[in-house]
């Protein structure tokens, strides 16, 4: 599992290299993982939580980090900010 810090909040995803080893794990968890989030009473305890659950496949995952890791790559040079 992998936590990574967003726009705004933190995240939790389970990213592929923890499942390689078993064919089709990534594509199972992710459905039941979506199917969990899809439920009123997970959603309301994000919420009270002041988070979102958001749901979709691992190639909108990926979209995702890698628009995250632009735009924050942009902040960072336009800021100036060397890595220590």
């Amino acid at each position: 599992m992998t936590f990574s810090s967003t726009s705004g909040g933190a995240s939790c995803c389970i990213t592929e290299s923890a499942c390689t080893s078993a064919p089709g794990l990534v594509d199972k968890l992710n459905k039941e993982i979506n199917t969990a989030l899809a439920d009123p009473k997970i959603k309301a305890r994000f919420a009270e939580l002041g988070g979102t659950a958001l749901v979709g496949s691992p190639s909108d995952f990926g979209k995702f980090i890698a628009d995250e890791t632009e735009k924050w790559a942009k902040v960072i040079r336009a800021a100036n900010i060397e890595i220590q």
